[in-house]
């Protein structure tokens, strides 16, 4: 008799576990694709899509369930299911992605901007009720993305160092776990978003371009994607671990800092500049260009300068931006019903 109660009750958690994955893989493929979309743009944050889409905390726990060895269906489903579309998004849309911010640079850090105030919301949510705390950690997140915007580099960036990929790539990792903070953005920052954009886009030429598999493209790009790949994941187990860590035991403070970086994130996207040709003594990594090569320097490396905007250049760019807001928001109500 208690064999077969026992048998009863695993088929029930079977049962259970079954209903659980059949309903989170839908929700799991719209926010792991977010996400992927999120870490390609600067200023909207991974963690903020997967948050709206109301697959963060099942995220959240499944990476720190399997990091500290304690596999099971469940958690091997949300992982597969999020990252799986986070990678296949990125990968069709690097390309496609960096264009639009080379060549419509005020309509798409427009668009970044309503994307990353559209998400304010999300966290503020989290914080309730606001304390003195809250508050406190906020403003000095919100401080020290002012001085990473003021100190950010104006052109493309070029190629990176391995070890400035490797930041890159935790940067990148910082965007999948944290609401709030961009990866695109801190790579913006770094001066690596074109170029790690442009490698990932490299990489997809190689294995399905047009011309067939191309050796010599996948091991050029790998030269960028290898390194940022290895930011990426140690980022990402040790940001999600620790974020756990200060949620348990410093809550209100952390959503704090959360709210900073969010909105601090829209002070270094400034829409109204655009790349002016490179002049005599220009430089990328400290290194000064010759004026013979100068003329050869692609769009995405020259320097970012600001111009006065026309109303029509006005009118266009608030458009992006309430969209961009709406988005979000939209994306947020279905995330908070579910």
């Amino acid at each position: 008799m208690d064999s077969q109660v026992e048998s009863k009750s695993a088929l029930d958690r079977e049962a259970d576990v079954q209903e659980s994955i059949a309903g989170f893989v839908p929700r799991g493929l719209f926010g792991g694709a977010l996400m992927g979309l999120a870490n390609l743009v600067p200023g909207i944050s991974g963690g903020t899509m997967l948050l709206a889409a109301g697959v963060y905390p099942a995220f959240i726990n499944a990476i720190a369930q399997l990091t500290t060895l304690k596999f099971n269906r469940y958690s091997i489903v949300v992982l597969a299911t999020i990252v799986g579309a986070a990678v296949l998004a990125i990968g069709l849309l690097a390309g496609p992605t960096r264009t639009l911010v080379i060549e419509q640079r005020p309509l798409m850090y427009s668009l970044f901007i309503g994307l990353t105030l559209g998400g304010l919301p999300l966290v503020w949510r989290l914080a309730q009720p606001v304390t003195q705390s809250v508050w406190l950690g906020a403003a000095a997140a919100f401080a020290l993305m002012v001085v990473m915007a003021l100190g950010a580099t104006t052109g493309g960036g070029g190629e990176g160092s391995t070890v400035l990929l490797l930041l890159s790539g935790l940067a990148g990792a910082s965007a999948m776990i944290l609401p709030g903070v961009s990866g695109g953005y801190l790579l913006l920052l770094l001066g690596q978003y074109e170029p790690i954009l442009g490698a990932i886009d490299q990489f997809k030429e190689g294995l399905i371009g047009a011309g067939g598999f191309d050796l010599a493209l996948v091991l050029d790009a790998m030269t960028v994607v290898v390194p940022v790949g290895i930011g990426v994941v140690i980022g990402v187990v040790g940001v999600s671990n620790a974020l756990r860590w200060l949620l348990s035991r410093y809550e209100k403070p952390t959503l704090g800092v959360l709210l900073g970086l969010l909105l601090g994130a829209v002070v270094g996207l400034y829409p109204f500049q655009k790349p002016v040709a490179p002049e005599p003594g220009f430089a990328i990594h400290g290194v000064v260009v010759p004026i013979a090569e100068l003329s050869s320097i692609p769009q995405e490396d020259w320097p970012l300068a600001r111009f006065s905007p026309t109303a029509r250049d006005i009118a266009s760019c608030g458009a992006a931006a309430l969209f961009g807001l709406f988005v979000t928001a939209a994306i947020s109500r279905v995330g908070h019903r579910e």
